[in-house]
């Protein structure tokens, strides 16, 4: 996976976030529609630290690999 597939991931990731966050019903967030919208803020927000993740052990492989 190249570094311009993982950006359009986190791109998309954060789309997600924001229109699941205009679903999030604020007078009761854990009613209804708005738990499965919170749930897919939180699926988001975890996509998005693994991708980060990945990135990071990519610099770390190729550093590695300098040496």
């Amino acid at each position: 996976m190249n570094k311009t597939l993982t950006i359009i991931l986190i791109t998309m990731a954060v789309l997600l976030i924001a229109y699941n966050v205009t679903l999030v019903n604020f007078e009761n967030p854990l009613e209804g529609n708005s738990v499965i919208a919170l749930i897919g803020i939180v699926a988001s927000l975890c996509a998005i630290v693994l991708l980060l993740i990945y990135l990071t052990s990519k610099k770390i492989q190729k550093k590695i690999e300098k040496d």
